[in-house]
């Protein structure tokens, strides 16, 4: 099955101009507006939607409040599609929207569709390196360091969702949509990768008590890891809670930076996440603040040669 990986993400808010406002300063960009909602989008037009949590039109809720109601994956053709619609009509009701796309739940309770995917396809440079012996780097008297540098999300890399049981979980994208894992942090639970990417993941379970069960977190591809800290920067610079980061994760190597959001979870921005084909091993690791980051920075206020000594770490 070519499941290419999440197309939309779809949120109940409280304030929908909060929500607006966030991901426009996360570097989303809104496309339409009403008074019940809104969508924004990466440059490759996957997007986030934003509604009001009490809309009848949403799947139902975990628990009251904000969060995540609807996790919409991009295949790659018709025929993808009625592969899905055929492997989970077997045992569970699946709902046939107006625009052809197909919805209904996995079995964690996750409210799930698929559509043929709508993405753009990318033809962007990506973040370029000068280092002696790299013969293709950056062009001689090609500035790197660029404060006016536009920095856009690409594409929506990938979300986490907290489940009660890890293993029945897990068994549901491996066996039923045939995503196969490519790392496993022991204690939390696998990284997914489906058939029509070659992305380290775009689906993480991590196993946690049923209270809490939702996503924890979504993020966007961004251009490189100088993005990840100018965008990460930025952001923090307009009130935004910096929550982890900025660093680099061990399993998918991708460079992180997560903030606090108005969804009930968090967000993050990610960059450089490494690609994987049929012929990778599955790697295994204890879960641990050594497992799940290579390293990590705090962010502090700006410093000069000659001026006070940065304040100490703690």
């Amino acid at each position: 099955m070519k499941i290419i990986g999440p197309e939309s993400l779809t949120f109940g808010v409280d304030d929908l101009g909060e929500a607006i406002g966030f991901l426009t300063d996360y570097g989303l960009e809104l496309r339409d507006r009403s008074a019940q909602g809104a969508r924004l989008c990466a440059l490759d037009d996957t997007y986030i939607s934003v509604r009001y949590k009490d809309d009848p039109d949403l799947p139902p809720a975990f628990r009251p409040g904000k969060g995540l109601r609807l996790t919409t994956y991009g295949v790659q053709d018709a025929a993808t599609l009625a592969a899905v619609a055929a492997e989970l009509s077997r045992d569970r009701e699946l709902i046939t929207r107006a625009d052809g796309s197909i919805q209904t739940h996995d079995d964690q309770g996750f409210p799930i569709a698929f559509q043929v995917t709508q993405r753009k396809s990318l033809t962007l440079p990506a973040e370029r390196c000068n280092a002696p012996g790299e013969s293709h780097g950056r062009p001689v008297n090609a500035v790197a360091a660029d404060e006016n540098a536009v920095i856009r999300p690409r594409s929506l890399s990938h979300v986490v969702y907290f489940v009660p049981d890890v293993e029945k979980a897990e068994a549901f994208y491996v066996e039923r949509l045939k995503f196969r894992c490519t790392d496993r942090l022991v204690g939390a639970g696998p990284f997914l990768q489906p058939a029509g990417s070659l992305d380290h993941h775009t689906l993480f379970l991590i196993q946690t008590p049923a209270a809490i069960k939702g996503c924890e977190h979504f993020t966007f591809h961004l251009g490189g890891p100088s993005e990840v800290l100018q965008a990460g920067t930025r952001f923090a610079n307009k009130g935004h809670r910096s929550f982890w980061g900025p660093g680099r994760h061990k399993f998918g190597s991708n460079w992180f930076w997560y903030f606090d959001s108005p969804f009930g979870c968090h967000i993050e921005y990610d960059a450089d996440m490494d690609l994987h084909d049929p012929s990778w091993s599955a790697r295994a690791a204890p879960i641990s603040a050594d497992s799940s980051q290579l390293f990590l920075f705090q962010q502090r206020e700006k410093w000069m040669p000659g001026g006070r000594p940065p304040p100490a770490a703690g």
